[in-house]
């Protein structure tokens, strides 16, 4: 089976070779995506078998939507007419549209949806901008930040143009929707502020830290999620339970990659959390494990540049003391929690989705 899949994208990978030749004009006329080419689609009929095929045209299917709704951010931006702000925005690009993925599983692929994915992305786009200017992050990404291009106040500026242009679009969304998102930008406003306070000293407090993420992360997947229900009539607060049971376990997971993972795999030094005052889940575990001269110990590290010898003391302690697994089994347990109050014939996708992020590795 893995061998079939590598052989496919073998080809979809050739298919982009080919794809200024006539073969695409061909597959464009036949009404298949772009990303599979008369070519292409020659050749998954002969190496791929009929499930593992439809499960692959479903997946590029996905992907044009998913480009669709990154079109839609752009001509939204593009209706400003200044150079500078397009000069600024071609340096940013979306990332893993996690809340478009979840409008899309809940919603469909309506026009409405799609925009209310357009108008996430620019919301999302705009905290990342403030947020790197407020963590004086360099690289967004593996690649230099905005800010790190064009300086702190271009890159407050460019943020504060995308959540204007996110709440134009909000209007020509119902009412319900529109102040659904209005309230978790809210909420994502009051996180970053908690943020910055908690993050001039060391936080013992798991229920701080999870109040925090609440409002910076979880308010706006949540609120995508119930305002998708909405869209379509089903329950919103079932969705929104959801969302937020989402958005925490996906943070939790972040901060555990924020230790785990190489630089080479996150785009940042490991344990850069912790150099910028975030004291994260890991870290409360660990506090709550170590003895009373070692928490003390701890707690000098926190906003520190760490050494090799300091960083070997945090990995020995985390395995010593489990607090990586522990912090991993309060993921589970939100996102175990996450479809609970759905009713049964939930699109099958919010599984999948729940069970990826706890998954990933980047």
């Amino acid at each position: 089976m893995m061998d079939l899949i590598i052989r496919a994208f073998c080809i979809i990978a050739l298919e982009k070779i080919l794809s200024k030749s006539n073969l695409q004009k061909r597959a464009k006329s036949e009404g298949f995506p772009p990303i599979l080419s008369f070519f292409s689609r020659v050749m998954m009929k002969k190496v791929i078998k009929p499930p593992l095929r439809s499960l692959l045209m479903e997946m590029c299917m996905h992907n044009e939507i998913l480009q669709r709704i990154c079109e839609g951010v752009a001509s939204m931006v593009g209706e400003f007419d200044n150079p500078y702000i397009q000069e600024l925005f071609s340096k940013i690009s979306c990332g893993k549209m996690l809340r478009s993925r979840l409008i899309l599983a809940i919603a469909g692929e309506s026009e409405e949806s799609i925009k209310l994915c357009s108008i996430i992305e620019l919301i999302q786009l705009a905290s990342l901008l403030h947020d790197d200017v407020i963590d004086e992050a360099m690289k967004r990404r593996g690649v230099d930040s905005l800010n790190a291009l064009y300086g702190n106040k271009n890159a407050i500026m460019l943020g504060d143009v995308l959540y204007s242009k996110a709440y134009y679009h909000l209007l020509s969304l119902p009412t319900k929707v529109a102040k659904c998102v209005a309230n978790s930008v809210c909420l994502l406003s009051s996180g970053e502020i908690r943020d910055v306070f908690m993050a001039k000293s060391f936080n013992p407090s798991m229920q701080e830290y999870i109040l925090m993420i609440e409002e910076k992360t979880a308010s706006l997947i949540a609120s995508s999620a119930k305002a998708s229900a909405s869209l379509i009539g089903e329950d919103e607060e079932a969705y929104h339970h959801y969302g937020l049971c989402l958005g925490i376990a996906f943070q939790i997971i972040d901060d555990v990659l924020d230790i785990t993972q190489s630089e080479q795999v996150l785009g940042k030094p490991s344990m850069n959390d912790f150099r910028e005052g975030k004291t994260t889940l890991p870290y409360i575990k660990l506090y709550h494990s170590l003895p009373e001269n070692e928490r003390e110990k701890l707690v000098l590290l926190h906003n520190k540049e760490l050494n090799e010898e300091q960083k070997k003391w945090l990995f020995e302690s985390f395995e010593k003391y489990g607090s990586i697994k522990e912090s991993i089994e309060i993921a589970k347990q939100y996102a175990q929690s996450a479809t609970s109050k759905l009713q049964k014939g939930y699109n099958p996708k919010l599984d999948e989705m729940i069970e990826a992020m706890i998954q990933r590795s980047f």
